[in-house]
């Protein structure tokens, strides 16, 4: 392939989305997210609580914006997802084209609900509604953690014809658990005769495996964990792909929920910027990746191919690890918890930080 192809290029060749995992509205004024998306073949874009709280306590981009909106006597959360609900529109209509290109299927801008709704299934579908209605763009997805509490407002919001970016997944029963709460929406629909072309992705996070195994594995099997799990929930996702259930939907209309890899960015310094971009490039799947991740991953000029639709070898290696003494399945669950108080506590910095800024923007 000519040495002028981006790395990103030939992932997406090999049915892969590529999506950037942040947004500023520097990158909106500058050009930078136009220049990913021309440059780079990136289809998308993901954002989260910590995402928003760096853009908008760093420098001024944000202070002209927040002096309006506090002239009109918004404060807070509701000032917040206003000026999150500006970029994000902004980045939809970047990708407005892609988007219809796809048929909907790619080109898509996420929005996440306040991460202290997690355990509270009703106000998370009050607040999914509302954002969506507000944002007006038929290509966000709204963002709701799959915990316990969020399943059924997935099921919910899917019947609903609200597109879902399912997050903070770690093993494959929470993806499986995601996938099936989305599943029973379409059925749902199905059932009364609804348009079944309601998009979802179902987002696992994987990076944060290794970091949380560093001290505990010998160095032969450390960083291969995540790449482990990943590898079996992409092997549960072409299962479900092939199954009874799902066939009968997408014979109605239904799409696949794709499998979407988050947390792809390295937290061991030792290892090469693209360790788990290349790992587990996929068909039918997305990566997410902050731009670090994505300028390492356009400098590649070669790829390895699609990793295996069996998982290869990840349950020898899971087999290992285990052996090692890491439980799994304990391991997933905590690591659900401590992304959600993780995001519990970004938002809580945002809303401290936004509130400072409001303040020195009000006295200006």
């Amino acid at each position: 392939m000519s040495d002028s192809t981006p790395g990103t290029a030939l992932i997406h060749r090999l049915g892969q989305s590529i999506w950037v995992d942040n947004i500023t509205r520097t990158m909106l004024d500058e050009g930078v997210l136009e220049r990913y998306i021309r440059d780079w073949k990136v289809t998308g874009l993901t954002s989260n609580p910590t995402i928003f709280q760096k853009a908008i306590a760093d420098g001024d981009a944000y202070d002209g914006s927040i002096r309006t909106l506090l002239a009109e006597g918004c404060s807070g959360e509701r000032l917040f997802f206003k000026l999150a609900i500006e970029d994000l529109s902004r980045a939809a209509d970047l990708f407005r084209g892609v988007h219809r290109e796809t048929d909907g299927v790619d080109g898509w801008v996420s929005l996440e609900v306040s991460p202290t709704l997690a355990n509270d299934t009703e106000a998370t579908l009050a607040q999914a509604r509302e954002l969506h209605a507000a944002a007006g763009r038929s290509n966000l997805f709204i963002k709701v953690p799959g915990t316990p509490e969020g399943l059924p407002a997935i099921e919910q919001l899917t019947y609903e014809g609200i597109p879902v970016n399912v997050t903070l997944l770690f093993s494959r029963e929470q993806y499986l658990a995601a996938a099936d709460a989305y599943l029973k929406g379409l059925e749902r629909r199905l059932h009364e005769g609804l348009d079944l072309k309601v998009c979802s992705v179902a987002s696992l996070f994987i990076s944060r495996w290794d970091k949380a195994t560093e001290s505990d594995l010998p160095e032969d099997l450390r960083n291969r964990l995540g790449i482990a799990i990943g590898q079996r929930c992409y092997a549960a996702f072409t299962d479900l792909l092939q199954s009874t259930r799902f066939q009968a939907l997408k014979a109605a209309g239904a799409r696949p929920q794709r499998l979407l890899f988050a947390s792809t960015g390295v937290k061991d310094p030792s290892l090469p910027g693209a360790y788990y971009v290349t790992a587990l490039a996929a068909p039918e799947t997305v990566n997410t990746m902050p731009e670090n991740t994505l300028e390492s991953t356009a400098a590649l000029r070669e790829v390895p191919g699609a990793q295996p639709a069996d998982g290869g070898t990840c349950e020898a290696m899971l087999d290992r690890i285990s052996a090692a003494g890491v439980d799994l399945d304990a391991l997933g669950e905590r690591l659900q918890i401590e992304g959600r108080d993780a995001f519990d506590a970004s938002w809580s910095s945002l809303l401290s930080d936004l509130g400072r800024k409001s303040a020195a923007v009000g006295a200006a």
